[in-house]
Formats: structure tokens, C-alpha cells, sequence
């Protein structure tokens, strides 16, 4: 952002003048270059969209009104993730190879929201924002220690957000504490009119920090999942939450499978993406993935070296409504079968994983997850806790 100095002073002179203040005033955010921000291009990663200027986003304006500084945009995995098919992690045309702080080349650094952990992780700003379909938030916040939460869907709009699916997508904050990611998500909640998940939620709270303590965990009663227990970092997490006073019990998890996903995004961004650049685009020539593809097409050594496998399946999939909505509806409730079945049968709060190793069930089911630093493996890679509930 290049008048970020010019704003941040005038936050300052904001700041001995009002009284009532959100937590979020007058500090620095990074965006995902996926999320729509006035005066800043918004690209996905892709050059197709180098110049896309557009509004802000639903999320951003809520930021603004709080009083967040948008420091600039953050690097991701190319379309988030959903492009190249056989290509690393963090990797993006337009911003390059994100790398990993805490080994550089060496530890992955998780995608989609590739930039956005990296940064908050190295310390270029205090939180950031991500989005996930499967796993874009919960991945790189596990490989760069951090508190990543995906919200349940609806709960912060996706208006301004350039898609995967409207039937999982979900920005979500990015931060080194729970109290700093309870914070950011605060600021960004909102009933969003233009987005159907957003203006169904029935959620009306703004603020998820307030009454943030050091509770006491006697009465929780957590799932873990038995195959986990080999992980020694996972125990000792385990046998912390018991010495809290949690109450852990080990399960087999249900044997179920996720038939179809990726065809779930293939048809949900068959119609999503182009009713996002009919409805929050800049102006531009970029109206369909075909566009995007031929566009490619005519560099593509340097606008999709690692060519362009997932989009091509998106425009070779095709199917009837009752179809796609039988895929929907198989792929909910078997994401759901994953948790419920273990957490009617322990009267389970929640259930605890590893990293973004059940992320896709939570994606399908619409749970929300949110990561936990709990220590470092090989290579020193980082390793978090991840909790997931209704």
C-alpha cells in the first residue's frame, strides 16, 4: 500500500480523539491476493489479472471501518491452488516462490494462503488474512507455526473474494495468538446482503475476544483419533489438554471417503468465477476460465509454467443439476458421518488433528477448524494442533 505511512500517522491522530476504538485500530493487515481491496490490483497470483482493479470487499470494508491499516497484498499458490495441478506449493506468476521462514527451501511452506502465514510468521506484519476451500488456511499455518482459523461458512462474507467454491469457500485471520486471530476475525464479521451464505448466517456477534480468558478445560470432553496417537508431539499435546483438566477419549475414526470433490469445485467455479467478474471484477477482458486459459496460452512459459492441469478439468467437467446436487449432498453428509458418528457416541465437544490432515472433511462437512502451534519435527517443520467442531 503506498500510502500506508501517510494513513498510519492519521490513525495515530485518530486515536487521541476517539473513544470508542476496535481492537484492530491503527494496526497493519496483509490481504491474500485473492480478496478485492480499492487502489491495489487483485490477482490471484495470475497475470491475467496484473491490472484487475476493483472495490473492496465485503471483509475489507469492515476492516477499514474498525480501523485496520491494509498493509499491502500477500503472495499465494496461484488461483488458490486450484490452477496448475503438479506444481509447488506457494508458487504464483505474478508474486514467485513463497518461501518458508523456518527452513527456506527446505520445509513447504502450506498453501493456498502461501504469503499471508509466511508474513505473519516473519514478522513483516502483526496478522493477515487467508481463505480456504480445503485446507488453504489450516495448511500454511501449520507449516509456519501460527493460529489459523476457518470459520464455519457464512459467518464472514466472501463478497469481493475471488472463488473456488461457493459451497465451501471462507476467508479467514491468520495470527501468531488465538487472542490476535479473535481479534481480526472480530473485525471482519458482518451480514453481507450480496452473498447468500453471508445473509442467511444468524450469527450476530462482533466479538469473539472480549471474553477470551485462560478458561478451565475440566468438563471438555475432546476426540482424538487413535492412528494420530503414534505422532509423539500429538501425545504430549494430548496428555497437556488432560493435564488442563480436558477430558480426552481416543477413537477409530469412521472409514468414509470424499467421492467427486474435486468435481464439487469444478462445477462451483464453472458458474462462480464468472459471476465474480461480472459482480466484483475490474474492468478487463477476463470473463470465464476459457479466457484465462487462452490468455496463458499465449505465454505460458511465463504465465503458467507448470501448465494449467486443474483448470482444464474444470472446463472439461460437466453435469446435470441433480447431479452436481447429488455430489453436494453425498460429500456433506460423509464429511459430517467423519465427525458425528465419534462425537454422538463420546458426547464429544470437539475433535483434535494434526495440521490440515482432516481439513477436507471439515471443508465438506462446513465445520469450522482452527490450528494450534504444539512444537517441531523434522527438519524443525512446525506441527499444530488442530481443533475441529460444530
Amino acid at each position: 500500500n503506498p500510502n500506508i505511512l501517510e494513513e498510519a500517522r492519521e490513525k495515530d491522530r485518530q486515536f487521541q480523539e476517539r473513544e470508542k476504538k476496535h481492537q484492530i485500530f491503527g494496526i497493519p493487515v496483509l490481504l491474500k491476493d485473492n480478496i478485492n481491496t480499492a487502489g491495489l490490483p487483485t490477482t490471484a497470483g495470475a497475470v491475467a489479472l496484473q491490472n484487475n482493479q476493483t472495490g473492496d470487499a465485503f471483509i475489507v470494508e469492515r476492516l477499514k471501518e474498525n480501523g485496520a491499516l491494509i498493509l499491502g497484498k500477500a503472495n499465494l499458490s496461484e488461483w488458490a491452488y486450484f490452477f496448475c495441478g503438479d506444481c509447488p506449493s506457494g508458487y504464483s506468476a505474478i508474486g514467485g516462490q513463497t518461501l518458508n521462514p523456518y527452513g527456506r527451501k527446505i520445509i513447504d511452506t502450506g498453501g493456498s494462503s502461501s504469503g499471508s502465514a509466511v508474513a505473519v510468521a516473519a514478522n513483516f506484519a502483526p496478522a493477515a488474512v487467508g481463505s480456504e476451500t480445503s485446507g488453504s488456511i489450516l495448511s500454511p499455518s501449520s507449516s509456519n507455526s501460527l493460529v489459523g482459523l476457518k470459520p464455519t461458512i457464512g459467518v464472514l462474507s466472501r463478497g469481493g473474494i475471488i472463488p473456488i467454491s461457493s459451497t465451501l469457500d471462507t476467508p479467514g485471520p491468520i495470527t501468531k495468538s488465538v487472542i490476535d486471530n479473535a481479534i481480526l476475525f472480530s473485525a471482519m464479521t458482518g451480514n453481507d446482503p450480496r452473498d447468500p451464505a453471508s445473509a442467511e448466517n444468524q450469527n450476530q456477534d462482533d466479538d469473539f475476544y472480549s471474553d477470551i480468558t485462560q478458561k478451565e478445560l475440566a468438563g471438555q470432553r475432546l476426540g482424538a483419533i487413535k492412528p494420530l496417537m503414534e505422532d509423539s508431539l500429538y501425545v504430549a499435546a494430548v496428555e497437556d489438554l488432560r493435564a488442563a483438566g480436558a477430558e480426552v477419549i481416543e477413537f477409530e475414526p469412521e472409514e468414509v471417503s470424499l467421492p467427486n470433490f474435486t468435481r464439487l469445485l469444478n462445477l462451483d467455479m464453472q458458474k462462480d468465477l464468472p459471476e465474480y467478474f461480472e459482480n466484483y471484477g475490474g474492468p478487463g477482458e477476463m470473463r470465464s476460465v476459457e479466457d484465462v486459459m487462452a490468455f496463458n496460452t499465449e505465454d505460458s512459459l511465463n504465465r503458467a509454467p507448470y501448465g494449467q492441469k486443474l483448470f482444464q478439468g474444470i472446463v472439461n467437467d460437466t453435469a446435470s443439476e441433480e447431479e452436481f446436487a447429488a455430489i453436494k449432498d453425498t460429500l456433506q453428509r460423509n464429511g459430517r458421518q467423519f465427525f458425528e458418528v465419534p462425537m454422538e457416541e463420546h458426547n464429544l465437544d470437539g475433535i483434535i488433528s494434526i495440521n490440515n490432515y482432516h481439513a477436507g472433511f471439515a471443508a465438506v462437512a462446513q465445520y469450522p477448524a482452527i490450528t494450534v502451534p504444539m512444537g517441531y519435527g523434522e527438519d524443525n517443520a512446525p506441527k499444530v494442533l488442530t481443533f475441529i467442531a460444530k
